[in-house]
């Protein structure tokens, strides 16, 4: 199977389920370690070989964004938002999930990583526009632009879970 194929696999569940996230993780995964089909059939008419290539890290980092919207999705499922104080007897287990949280959030800044250095090699490129990925081009251009930053976001995210991990290593036996 060709990257594109595992591509179109790829759907958004209504519900975020982390089942349902994980397979959307799969596809996308399987897409990036997958050969490109021919040019013919790409999701973009491709005109020549710079096109192709230029076609090909727009979509690399069109995948790895989905991938870190993905895991910053199943983070946030595992991530309790808040330690509230009637949740101490569950304290094992909040922390445990904090972990898987945190965890899931740091495989994201790789990705992100990888999206950054797609676009970059793509900016580079962008003496025309490939149609009908004009949405690729637009997260390129973010990116470049720095207005499409997960970074700050997944940083957020640490930020406040190191906040919540920290209150719930505060909490007492008889704290509720």
């Amino acid at each position: 199977m060709y990257a594109e194929q595992y591509y179109k696999l790829y759907h958004t569940h209504f519900h975020q389920y982390p089942e349902d996230t994980m397979e959307g993780i799969s596809y996308l995964e399987q897409a990036l370690k997958a050969d490109f089909c021919n040019p013919l059939y790409a999701l973009a008419r491709i005109a020549d070989k710079t096109e192709w290539e230029r076609y090909r890290y727009l979509f690399r980092m069109h995948v790895n964004l989905r991938l870190v919207n993905l895991y910053l999705t199943l983070g946030v499922k595992y991530d309790k938002q808040v330690a509230y104080f009637y949740n101490a007897p569950w304290k094992r287990q909040n922390l445990e999930s904090l972990d898987t949280a945190e965890r899931v959030y740091k495989v994201a800044y790789g990705y992100w990583d990888a999206a950054k250095a797609e676009s970059e090699k793509a900016w580079k490129m962008r003496s025309t526009r490939l149609e009908p990925i004009e949405n690729w081009e637009d997260e390129n251009y973010r990116i470049q632009t720095g207005d499409l930053d997960y970074k700050d976001t997944i940083d957020r995210q640490m930020a406040r879970l190191s906040k919540v991990r920290a209150d719930f290593q505060a909490m007492g036996p008889g704290t509720y």
